[in-house]
């Protein structure tokens, strides 16, 4: 009994410990900033037309106070040796631009590896104004889809071309994953369906993209359907999601508690076969110990009718 608490105390301990982290940590790319998530009440532009939509010289003044200090007043990109650095914009198109501000990316707070998602600090509107404005600077690049029809799209065929193509980083489950140099595949279930086609054709941060050359435009609606439907509302056939992390969460999970039962199962069967062997011992060294008394006494009793009789 002193083993069983000495060592299935910490594994139990261990095991709770790492489910809840897997939860905690599973669902941390839920509470990343979005629009959906973190403006309740926003809603992205899917109209015509955001350079139409949006205000050239407003956009200009806003570009001025939150983008010009790394990318330049005209977005031309930072000047060799300077300390904020940032690329030209032009000729990146509105898609490009609407998908970092729409996803709290841009403005960066600091300096750092990799934009980390955040507060949306603009409104849809200031959003537009800045997207008419960069736009008006240079042309060429993705403009930003008037639409997003996913009606006929094929969630089956989405889901072939995602593993194929967006797992690999972004994980089966689209929970994002660490990549090499400090640099992380963002999670994608906060992501709007616009966000998603945004992000397949114009490839952010370290993404490739992904052209109508290589997916389709409705191989495309069909990546965006299937992860606005299976990857953000799964229905976790199998029981619990574990965070929506995947397999080595569930595996982990698993083994951990599948074989921690089995441990404990096994400790309790031992200390109970070992007490019970115990006290069987005890049972027959008493008998053995009563009935060896009851021998010396009758050899006594046979020695003094003996000397009695002598006598």
């Amino acid at each position: 009994m002193r083993l069983l608490r000495r060592f299935l105390l910490p594994f139990a301990v261990l095991v709770v410990a790492a489910t809840l982290g897997t939860f905690v940590l599973g669902r941390e790319h839920v509470a990343a900033s979005s629009p959906a998530m973190q403006n309740p009440g926003m809603k992205l532009a899917d109209s015509s037309s955001l350079t139409a939509q949006g205000e050239i010289e407003a956009g200009r003044i806003l570009f001025t106070e939150n983008c010009s200090a790394c990318h330049g007043v005209e977005a031309q990109g930072s000047a060799p040796g300077a300390v904020l650095t940032g690329p030209s914009l032009h000729g990146v198109g509105g898609a490009t631009v609407n998908l970092w501000l729409t996803e709290g990316w841009m403005p960066l707070r600091t300096s750092e590896t990799q934009p980390a998602a955040k507060p949306v600090v603009l409104t849809p509107a200031q959003i537009n104004d800045i997207v008419a404005y960069v736009v008006s600077l240079a042309p060429g690049g993705v403009p930003v889809p008037s639409s997003v029809p996913l009606r006929g799209a094929s969630p089956a065929e989405g889901f072939f071309m995602f593993s194929l193509n967006c797992a690999p980083c972004h994980t089966i489950t689209g929970a994002g994953d660490a990549l090499a140099s400090g640099v992380h595949a963002p999670g994608l279930h906060a992501s709007t369906s616009l966000q998603v086609l945004e992000a397949i054709r114009t490839g952010p941060q370290n993404m490739p993209r992904f052209g109508p050359g290589t997916i389709s435009n409705q191989q495309a609606l069909d990546v965006v359907d299937y992860v606005t439907k299976y990857i953000q509302h799964p229905t976790n056939i199998g029981g619990i999601g574990l965070g929506e992390v995947g397999p080595v969460a569930e595996g982990f999970v698993g083994l951990f508690v599948g074989v921690g039962v089995c441990l404990v199962a096994a400790y309790w069967v031992g200390d109970r076969t070992a007490r019970e062997e115990d006290d069987h011992g005890h049972d027959e060294d008493d008998a053995q110990g009563e009935g060896g008394d009851g021998h010396g006494q009758n050899v006594l009793t046979a020695a003094t009718e003996t000397a009695v009789a002598d006598v």
